[in-house]
């Protein structure tokens, strides 16, 4: 399954995890860094910008 992890860029300490969010969306063109960001922002806080947050597209093994 391919998730985001999302970090809070922070200049004196560094990048810090705020939260791991599953990919869920079927059409691929939906899919966009600007979507991905906004999706973060909206669930992780109004007082996180945009400019403060990035991602890291990851795959995470499924268990069974």
């Amino acid at each position: 399954m391919e998730a985001y992890e999302f970090y809070r860029i922070d200049p004196k300490r560094g990048s810090q995890i705020i939260g791991v969010l599953p990919e869920r969306r079927k059409n691929p063109e939906r899919i966009t860094q600007k979507a991905i960001v906004n999706w973060g922002e909206e669930l992780f806080g109004e007082e996180l910008d945009t400019k403060d947050i990035c991602f890291t597209q990851v795959t995470i093994e499924e268990s069974r």
